[in-house]
């Protein structure tokens, strides 16, 4: 069974879909890394809850997500707009008070894509390179925010240039 709704991007949900998905910051608005820490607090928060976190990384100015929806009461999965709006938002309000600033931190939209066959190991490398390819990192795993399901840590890493 799919579900569809709309923003601006259209947002398509499958159940038991794995979804890879990225938000930025408005504006492109850096993090300094205790924001980084209170935004990945936040994604781990929702890791058994609302969904099965396999990876996620916190870069300076938008995150990645690679999940997995879980069922509500009425074993229907979580949508997207739910599962978005208990990260973005709480993370929101946690991270302006940090900075001492108010409005909008978060995009509106996020961009979400439904892994097809093949494709999460992909975009796992993807997520564990990423910091090493922005040059905030020098080696593979070693980047303070990123968290990687223990199950997924042991899946080898085909970027390693070491």
């Amino acid at each position: 069974m799919k579900y569809f709704y709309r923003r601006n991007l259209p947002h398509i949900q499958e159940i038991n879909a794995v979804y890879f998905v990225t938000f930025r910051t408005k504006g492109d608005l850096y993090l300094p890394p205790a924001a980084r820490s209170i935004a990945l607090k936040h994604c781990l928060f929702e890791d058994g809850r609302k969904i099965q976190l396999h990876a996620v990384v916190i870069m300076l100015n938008h995150v990645h997500l690679l999940f997995t929806a879980l069922e509500n009461d009425q074993a229907e999965p979580y949508s997207l707009a739910e599962i978005m709006k208990g990260i973005k938002g709480s993370s929101a309000r946690n991270i302006n008070k940090l900075l001492g600033r108010r409005g909008q931190l978060w995009q509106d939209e996020s961009f979400d894509r439904i892994m097809r066959s093949g494709e999460f190991q992909n975009k796992l490398e993807y997520i564990i390179a990423n910091p090493m390819s922005a040059g905030i990192s020098s080696r593979l795993n070693e980047y303070r925010w990123l968290w990687i399901q223990a199950a997924q840590a042991r899946v080898p890493v085909l970027h390693d240039p070491e």
